[in-house]
Formats: structure tokens, C-alpha cells, sequence
């Protein structure tokens, strides 16, 4: 239905500096410009959500325990009660960033849990949101190293694993790899890098020198090509923004060089990090490690081209000055888009095809 509603919708030719995608029905506001500030009373970070039938179901972390709350709208989820659905028995350590996903009839959160450079990955099963969940299962991860925001999803009929990890294994420089999997929590084979934070904009922290990339959220334009959205520089300071990697049409996803990087960032606050064409936000920073909210959390579920959907990222209020950064984070309700004809480029290399606006 989504590639029918594309092909029935009039192509307007449009360049970089385009005030529009290539079907709304409206001009939509620069922004930050007309959206009122929505702002959850979520004190926390890496928000995941996902909606089934009329509910909205999130996975947060306390830094030790999961919890999941369930509402009728994004912005509802605030005021729904946290309920929690692993309490971390075996003293896992530092529990980060849960992802939730709907596989069939089963509900899978993914998350990291560890010390120091022992984060790994883990996943809890159940046939309800939020209950009866699983003992916690460490993945099995190619290279078994240390690994952070692990998610899954199905394209072309194919399991896939993304995730943020280290090369080797110490500190430095978070890389995006990929994996297939052949069932909600069993990886098959090796892990391949997609991408690295070599680009300048990607490379604007001083205190401290890691490079990352982190956070991937995978989704499917309205031609069918596969993103992996992902946040950029360290989530400890305003640099933190999202970028976009669109793979080649018909395209491996296990071969870096089939994917194209946006050049530069697609949200944040620092506009001389944002690709041309798109703006900073004006009442957040530090903004990143966002959700799709989509039917089932199925990326085939994807939208088509034209309206608005729902979105949901961290970040922190303009107006804060928190110390630590990370003190100051909460989840923010926005929305995305799709916009048409955007080229990346790769050196002398260039790709055409949807890119995304991001809206607070």
C-alpha cells in the first residue's frame, strides 16, 4: 500500500534548497518555528516506542531496571504509570538505552547492560508488553565486544541485527555494524561495519575524544530503500544530532560502500554541523537516540511520503545549563518527514533519493 500511495502521488522535481518534499499537501514549518515545545515529563534518555492497534508502548531504563509504559497517544505516555518488567536479577551492571520490538506474537526488548568495557547486549522475551517477561539473554554477538543500542528489524525477508560497538577493545570510536539473525535473539554470522564516524561534522568533540556513532533506528523510504537514521558526536553535549545512511537501491547491507551518508546532520542544534538545507533546532540540544513510532514497530509499516508521523527523541531544554549534560535529558514528543530527491555525496560518488526533515 505504501509503494501504491507513492506511485500516485505527482513527482515534483525538487533540489536541496526545496522548501518541500515531493508530495505534501502543505508546506511544512522550518523547525521549530511554529511547533509548541513537547516537552514529556520523562526525565530520561533513548526513548523506544512503538504502537500497537490504538496503544503506544515505551521501554525506558532507571540505569538498573526495564519498564514499559502504555497509552493512547505519544504525548499520553507521560503521564502512564511505569511499570517495571525486569528488576536485573543477576546485577548485570549499567542497564542502557532498551529497544522494543514486536517479532509475530512476541515482544523482544533489547538492551545493554555491563560495566566499563563490558557492555554487552541482552534481550527479554514475552507474549505481552508489559509482563511476563524472560530471564535476560546475553546475544551472541560477532567479535564479542563491547556493544551498546542494539536493535533488530525484517527487510526483504531477512532478520537483521544493528548496533553501536567497538572495534577491538578499548575506547575510541563507536562503529555502527550489522548482522543477520535467524530468529528474535540468534545472530548468523559475521558482523559488518556500515559506518564510521570519519566524517568532520561527526568529529566536533574535544572533551572526551571518542568518536561515535550510536543509537541506529532503521526504516524504509517511500521507493523501498532501507535508512539507518543514528545519532552522531557524544550525547554528552550539544553536538549530539541525528544523520541518516540510505542504502543503494537494491543494494547489500552488509557492504559499507552500499551505503550513503547524509553529509551532515539532519537534526540538532548546532547549525554549523547540518547538512545544507536543513536548520537547528531552537528549544532543545543535545538532541538524538530517536524512535520511529511505528505500527507494530515493523519498518515495513514504514509511511509514505506526505504527511507528518510521530517521532520521539532526548534533549535537553535551550534554557538548561545542567553539569553533568546527561542530568538535564528528557524524551521529547516530534515528528519526521519525507523529503525527496536529496543527494549524498561520497567523494566523487553521489546517490539520489528520500531524505528526512525532523520536527520538534
Amino acid at each position: 500500500m505504501r509503494a501504491l500511495k507513492f506511485l500516485l502521488m505527482p513527482a515534483l522535481a525538487v533540489t536541496l534548497q526545496a522548501c518541500g518534499p515531493e508530495a505534501p499537501a502543505s508546506l511544512p514549518e522550518e523547525s521549530g518555528t511554529s511547533r509548541q515545545d513537547l516537552r514529556l515529563s520523562i526525565k530520561n534518555a533513548d526513548p523506544s516506542i512503538l504502537r500497537v492497534d490504538s496503544t503506544y508502548v515505551s521501554v525506558e531504563s532507571d540505569g538498573a531496571r526495564l519498564y514499559v509504559r502504555m497509552a493512547s497517544s505519544v504525548d499520553a505516555l507521560a503521564g502512564a504509570v511505569r511499570q517495571q518488567v525486569w528488576g536485573n536479577p543477576q546485577g548485570l551492571g549499567e542497564v542502557w538505552a532498551p529497544e522494543i520490538v514486536r517479532d509475530g506474537s512476541t515482544y523482544v526488548i533489547y538492551f545493554a547492560a555491563g560495566t566499563g568495557s563490558g557492555h554487552r547486549m541482552y534481550a527479554i522475551t514475552s507474549s505481552s508488553p508489559n509482563t511476563g517477561y524472560s530471564a535476560a539473554v546475553r546475544m551472541a554477538l560477532p567479535g564479542d565486544k563491547w556493544a551498546i543500542d542494539g536493535t533488530a528489524f525484517t527487510y526483504r525477508n531477512q532478520r537483521w541485527f544493528v548496533w553501536s560497538g567497538w572495534e577491538g577493545d578499548s575506547n575510541g570510536e563507536q562503529t555502527l555494524y550489522i548482522a543477520r539473525m535467524s530468529s528474535p535473539t540468534t545472530i548468523t554470522g559475521g558482523r559488518y561495519v556500515i559506518s564510521q564516524p570519519r566524517e568532520w561534522w561527526e568529529k566536533v568533540d574535544v572533551n572526551p575524544p571518542t568518536r561515535v556513532n550510536e543509537g541506529p533506528e532503521a526504516i524504509i523510504d517511500p521507493s523501498g530503500q532501507l535508512h539507518v537514521v543514528y545519532s552522531a558526536n557524544g550525547s554528552w553535549d550539544t553536538n549530539y544530532c541525528l544523520a541518516d545512511l540510505r542504502l543503494r537501491l537494491d543494494g547489500d547491507p552488509t557492504y559499507v560502500w552500499d551505503w550513503f551518508k547524509s553529509n551532515g546532520c539532519l537534526f540538532g542544534s548546532r547549525r554549523d554541523i547540518m547538512m545544507s538545507g536543513w536548520d537547528p533546532t531552537l528549544s532543545t540540544k543535545g538532541v538524538g537516540h530517536h524512535t520511529f513510532v511505528l505500527l507494530n514497530g515493523d519498518i515495513n509499516t514504514s509511511p509514505p511520503a506526505g504527511p507528518k508521523f510521530p517521532l520521539a527523541f532526548h534533549g535537553v531544554p535551550n534554557a538548561d545549563n545542567p553539569n553533568p549534560f546527561w542530568s538535564g535529558r528528557y524524551w521529547y514528543s516530534g515528528t519526521f518527514q519525507w523529503w525527496g530527491n536529496i543527494t549524498y555525496t561520497r567523494g566523487t560518488e553521489r546517490n539520489t533519493g528520500w531524505s528526512l526533515k525532523f520536527y520538534e
